[in-house]
This record gives C-alpha cells, structure tokens and sequence, in this order.
C-alpha cells in the first residue's frame, strides 16, 4: 500500500489520484501497483461505472521516479510499470483522465488507453523514451501514429519533442482544455455521464471502436522487449547517470 496514489469512490466513480507532489508525482513501482490494482478492482466491482485519474498539486505526473525505476524488481509478469500499463490498455471500465501541468513518459502513454482526456492550459506532454536510450511503452509506438499520423508521432516519439493543451485538442488527444479551476468538475461529470448509459450498450461499444486487443498485447509485448535490451545498454545507462547527477544536483 502507499499513501502516494489516494483511491476514493465518488458513487459509482472510483477516482485514482497520483498524490506524490513533493516528487511531482514521479511513479514508484508501489504506486504503479495501487493504480493497477485500482484498475482490476473497477473491472471486478459491477458498481464501479467509471474511473476518473488525475494527479494532484497542479502536476499529473513526471513520469517514472528513475531512481525506483532502476532499482526495482521484475518478475516472470515484468515490471510493475508493464502490469499498470497492460492493466490500463486492456481495461474494460470507462476511464477519463483530467490533466494539468506535466504529463512525462508514461503520463502521456496512458492517455491513448482513456475514453476521454480533459486538459488545463497549463498541460504540457512529452515522451522523452529516446533521449534516455529507452523506446517508448504501453503500445505508444503502435497508438500514437495511428492517433495522430506518423509526422506528428515522429515528432513526439523520434525527437521526443514536448505539445500543450492546443496541440493535444487540436490532433485529437485530448477531448477539451478547461479552465484549472474547471478541470475536475468538467471531468468528474463526463465520467458520471458515462456511468449513466446502459452498461452492455456501452461495453460493446468500446470494444468495437478499440477493435483487436491482441494487438495491443502485441505491441506492449515486442515494445517491453526492446525496453529490457535498451534498459542495458551502454547509452540508457549514460543518460540514467547524468539524470541521476542532476537530480541530486
């Protein structure tokens, strides 16, 4: 358990808050588990309408803590990372994620698994996998293209460059951008209406529109492959060094 990541049910709304604003909600592998488990209990819990997921302190998150990264254990089923985001991909309940202020790494990679993204000015994304000799994860490499168009993915993914609010609304990553004073209210009630429609009609349809699951599966698959080989190469851990310098500055 960690106090790191706050669950709370809002009706038939379960709400995950990443709560680690000291670190700009840098991901733990213990928050990673309390977001996956938040996740598997939506789909258990026949309740539970929909998931709302935001960050807390004007932050969504930072993206991995490295230093817990690094250190962190895997097993036969991966990293914590890769169980939260096959959880979050394969997910069966609503999500709708409201943002603000940085969305790093997989703070982005997240988003193209939610139904609905709503944004504050203040948004800022960026999937800087290549600049620490990593490649990107939760099937970014197949679902950003398909979202936005190879251009643009080359953009985001090859030179890792960062888009706000405006470019992620106006390429369709983003659904609205919100006042910050509006963000969670306009959020919270699109989930609420999402948790009001017929539960099968909306089920089937959100596996019509996602189509093939496997190659999702797939993609996260030969992606967390590439990710393990890069984790050890002589580059990844060049930069892992140099992040870790200047984080202790």
């Amino acid at each position: 358990m960690t106090s790191d990541v706050v669950v709370t049910r809002d009706g038939n709304i379960l709400r995950i808050a990443m709560n680690r604003p000291a670190k700009k909600n840098a991901l733990t592998g213990a928050m990673y588990k309390a977001m996956q488990d938040a996740l598997e209990l939506a789909d258990r819990d026949d309740d539970i309408r929909a998931l709302l997921l935001t960050g807390s302190d004007g932050v969504f998150t930072a993206g991995n803590d490295i230093g817990d990264f690094l250190a962190g254990t895997r097993d036969a089923h991966g990293s914590p990372a890769l169980r939260f985001i096959t959880a979050i991909a394969l997910c069966d309940t609503p999500i709708v994620a409201a943002v603000e202020g940085n969305a790093v790494g997989v703070g982005t990679t997240m988003l193209f698994h939610c139904d609905l993204v709503y944004a504050a000015p203040s948004a800022k994304f960026r999937m800087p996998f290549i600049d620490l000799g990593l490649v990107p994860e939760a099937a970014a490499s197949l679902m950003v293209p398909l979202r936005v168009g190879m251009a643009k993915a080359s953009e985001w993914l090859l030179l890792g460059e960062a888009f706000d609010a405006e470019e992620a609304y106006r390429v369709g990553v983003v659904n609205k951008v919100v006042p910050p004073g509006e963000l969670i209210e306009v959020a919270l009630d699109a989930a609420m209406r999402l948790a009001a429609k017929p539960k099968q009609a909306l089920a089937a349809t959100r596996r019509l529109m996602r189509g093939d699951r496997q190659a999702i599966r797939a993609q996260i698959a030969a992606e967390s492959k590439e990710f393990a080989a890069a984790l050890e190469s002589p580059e990844a851990k060049a930069a892992f060094s140099a992040f870790l310098a200047k984080a202790k500055g």
